[in-house]
C-alpha cells in the first residue's frame, strides 16, 4: 500500500477516533484527570485581578468604608486597609496559581510522552513485521513521517490541547461569571457576540485536513531527498548532482511553503473577522454601561470591572478557537495514525501454522508464478527440486528473476500461484519466524548495524557460546581483520559499517549466517562487487559456510558456479536449462554454453 495516497477518511469521525486512542490513554488516566482538575481552577483564577478591581474602584478610589457582618459580628474595612489588603490578595492568588500552572504543565508533559511512545512503540512493532514489498513501494521519508512525527503530532498533541482548552474554558466561566455579578445585562450582550465570533471555526476543518495531507506528503519527500543525498552522497559528488538535488529541495519546501499559505489565505482570515465581532460586542457595552451607570443602576467600579473582564475573556476565547482549530489537525494526525494501525501485512503466518525444525529431504517450486507489478510476471510457471545438501548455481540474464527465486524461500514475497515446498509442506504452512531462523542469507551489500562487530555477528545466533563465535569468525577468515582494529572484535562500526572495505563487510555477514548455522544457505551475488584479492578471501569463508548445507548460489565467479552441483539456467522468468556444468556445455546452442562463451571463458583463462 503507497502511504502517500493514503486522506484520513476517519479524521472528522470523533467518536471513532476517540475509541481508537483510548486504550492509550487509559493507562494514564489518574493522572490525566488530574491534570484536568487542576486545570479548572486555574482557569477560573483568570479572573480574580477583574473581580478586585470592582472594590478597588468603589472603596479605594472612592474613598468608602467597606461595612459587612460576619458570623454575626458588625465588621468594617477602611479604605486605607482595602488599599493594602487587595493587592497583595493579587499577589496571592497569582502565586497560587503559578504553582497550579507547574503542576499542571508536568503532568500533561509527563502523560503526553507516555501515550506518544507507547503509540510509537505499537506503531514500530507493526513496521519491522511488515513485508519487503510495503518497503518497495513507500519511501524512506514517507515512511519516518508516517510512523514517527505523525504519532507525536496526534499523541502529544491530544493531551495538550484538551488541557488547554479545559484551562481556557474553565477562565472564560471564571470571567463570565464576574460579569454576570457586575452587570447581568452587559453579560448577555457579552457572550451572545463571543458565540457568534467562533462560527469562522466550523467553516475551516476540511481545509486544514487538506492541507495537513498535503504537508505530511511534501514532508516526506523533502525527508526522502536528504536521506538519498546522505546514502547516495557519492554518486552525488561523481556526477555533480548537487544541482538536481538542490533544485528538489526548494521545489519541495516551496510546495511547502503553497500549501500553507493557500490554508492561510483560507484560515488566516478568522481572528480579524474575530476581533471585528468583538469590537462591536465592545461598542455595545459601553453604549449600554454608559446608560446603566447614568440612570444609578450600575456603579463605576462594577462597569470597570466589567470592561476588565469582557477584555481579558478575548484571550482565552481567542485561545480556544485556536485549540479548535489545532485539535482538528490533530484529529486529521490521528486518523493517519490509525490508518497504520489497519495496514495488515501481506505475509503473515497461517492459522495452525507448523514450526518448521530443519531440512529433511529437499526444497521443490512447483509450477511457481509471481509478479511484483500485477500483469507483469517475472516467474513463469517454475518447477525445480534441490535436494538436501545440494547446491545449485542459479545463473541467467539480468533481470531473468534470479534474486526473486531465492528471495520467495524465505517468503520475503509470497507467489502468485503454485507452491513452494519444503519437506513436502508448503513454506506457507511453516511460522514465518521458524521459517526464516532455518535460513542464512549473504547479500551482494550486506547491511551492518551501528554497533560494535561483535554485536553484528551475534545477530546470526544471540543465544551462541564464545567459542562458537570464534569458530565463525575463524571460518569467515576474519580474525587477522579483528586484530588489526583498536578495539579488537568489540570495535564500533560505523552507519551502515562503511568504516569497513566491502571484502570486510561481507565476510562479517558470513560470518552472522555461519553463527546461525542454518540448513540453507542463500548467496546473492555475494562477491559480485568485490576486487579480485577480496573475492578469493570471501570465497573460502563461502566455500566454510556452504559444507553439509543446502545452498542457492547466484553468482559470476566461474569456480563457484562450476564446482556447484548442479546449475539453473534462468531467462525472462523460466527455467530454460537444468544440469551440470559438464551436461549444460554439451547442450548445442544452450543458453548456459552461449553464457560460458560469453561471460566465464575469460576468467578461466585467467586463472589458468
Amino acid at each position: 500500500m503507497k502511504l502517500s495516497a493514503t486522506t484520513a477518511q476517519n479524521s472528522f469521525k470523533y467518536g471513532w477516533l476517540t475509541a481508537r486512542i483510548w486504550p492509550y490513554i487509559k493507562p494514564y488516566w489518574f493522572r490525566i484527570l488530574l491534570g484536568f482538575l487542576v486545570a479548572i481552577p486555574l482557569g477560573l483564577l483568570d479572573g480574580v485581578t477583574a473581580f478586585a478591581l470592582k472594590p478597588y474602584m468603589d472603596y479605594v478610589i472612592g474613598g468608602k468604608t467597606l461595612e459587612f457582618t460576619m458570623f454575626g459580628q458588625d465588621c468594617t474595612i477602611t479604605s486605607f486597609q482595602m488599599a493594602v489588603i487587595l493587592p497583595i490578595g493579587v499577589i496571592l492568588f497569582a502565586a497560587f496559581q503559578g504553582i497550579l500552572r507547574y503542576l499542571n504543565g508536568y503532568l500533561s508533559t509527563w502523560t503526553s510522552q507516555r501515550i506518544t511512545n507507547d503509540v510509537k512503540f505499537d506503531l514500530f512493532d507493526r513496521l519491522i513485521h511488515m513485508h519487503p514489498q510495503f518497503f518497495d513501494e513507500n519511501s524512506s521519508g514517507i515512511i519516518i513521517s508516517r510512523y514517527m512525527n505523525d504519532p507525536a503530532t496526534a499523541s502529544t498533541g491530544i493531551v495538550d490541547q484538551i488541557k488547554t482548552l479545559t484551562t481556557s474554558f474553565f477562565g472564560a466561566l471564571g470571567l463570565i461569571a464576574v460579569m454576570l455579578y457586575s452587570s447581568w445585562r452587559l453579560a448577555i450582550i457579552g457572550v451572545v457576540v463571543l458565540c457568534v465570533a467562533f462560527v469562522p471555526i466550523a467553516l475551516i476543518r476540511k481545509k486544514i485536513k487538506s492541507a495537513s495531507n498535503k504537508n505530511m506528503i511534501i514532508g516526506g519527500n523533502i525527508t526522502t531527498n536528504i536521506n538519498e543525498t546522505y546514502s547516495g552522497n557519492k554518486v552525488m559528488a561523481a556526477y555533480a548532482l548537487q544541482d538536481r538535488q538542490n533544485k528538489y529541495f526548494r521545489e519541495q519546501t516551496w510546495d511547502s511553503f503553497n500549501v500553507n499559505m493557500s490554508l492561510y489565505k483560507r484560515a488566516g482570515w478568522m481572528s480579524p473577522i474575530m476581533y471585528i465581532i468583538a469590537s462591536f460586542g465592545i461598542a455595545t457595552v459601553l453604549g449600554v454601561g454608559t446608560y446603566l451607570i447614568n440612570s444609578g443602576q450600575m456603579t463605576a467600579g462594577g462597569f470597570a470591572s466589567f470592561v476588565t473582564s469582557l477584555l481579558l475573556l478575548y484571550k482565552p476565547v481567542k485561545t480556544l478557537g485556536n485549540t479548535l482549530t489545532n485539535i482538528q489537525t490533530i484529529f486529521v494526525a490521528m486518523g493517519r495514525v490509525f490508518e497504520l494501525f489497519d495496514l495488515e501485512p501481506e505475509i503473515k503466518d497461517n492459522p495452525n501454522a507448523k514450526t518448521l525444525t530443519g531440512l529433511n529431504s529437499s526444497i521443490k517450486f512447483e509450477n511457481v508464478n509471481f509478479e511484483y507489478i500485477p500483469g507483469h510476471p517475472v516467474l513463469k510457471d517454475l518447477n525445480l527440486t534441490v535436494s538436501k545438501n545440494e547446491s545449485l548455481a542459479i545463473v541467467g540474464n539480468s533481470g531473468g528473476g534470479k534474486s526473486t527465486l531465492v528471495n520467495l524461500i524465505p517468503r520475503f514475497y509470497d507467489i502468485k500461484s503454485g507452491s513452494i515446498k519444503i519437506d513436502d509442506i508448503d513454506i506457507r504452512e511453516y511460522t514465518i519466524k521458524s521459517l526464516r531462523q532455518n535460513i542464512s542469507m549473504v547479500f551482494q551489500d550486506n547491511f551492518l548495524y551501528t554497533g560494535t562487530i561483535r554485536e553484528n555477528i551475534m545477530m546470526g545466533n544471540p543465544d551462541a557460546t564464545e567459542e562458537e563465535l570464534q569458530k565463525a569468525i575463524e571460518s569467515a577468515h576474519l580474525q587477522d581483520m579483528i586484530k588489526e582494529m583498536p578495539q579488537g572484535i568489540d570495535t564500533i562500526l560505523g552507519e551502515r559499517g562503511m568504516t569497513l572495505s566491502g571484502g570486510q563487510r561481507q565476510r562479517v555477514a558470513i560470518a552472522r549466517a555461519m553463527l546461525r548455522n542454518a540448513p540453507i544457505v542463500i548467496l546473492d551475488e555475494a562477491t559480485s562487487a568485490l576486487d579480485n584479492e577480496s573475492e578469493a578471501i570471501v570465497q573460502k569463508a563461502m566455500d566454510n559456510l556452504m559444507i553439509n548445507r543446502t545452498v542457492f548460489i547466484i553468482a559470476h565467479r566461474l569456480s563457484t558456479i562450476k564446482n556447484a552441483d548442479r546449475i539453473a539456467v534462468i531467462n525472462e522468468g523460466q527455467l530454460v536449462e537444468l544440469g551440470t556444468h559438464d551436461e549444460l556445455m554439451n547442450i548445442e546452442n544452450g543458453e548456459y554454453k552461449a553464457l560460458y562463451e560469453m561471460q566465464f571463458r575469460h576468467q578461466e583463462e585467467i586463472n589458468v
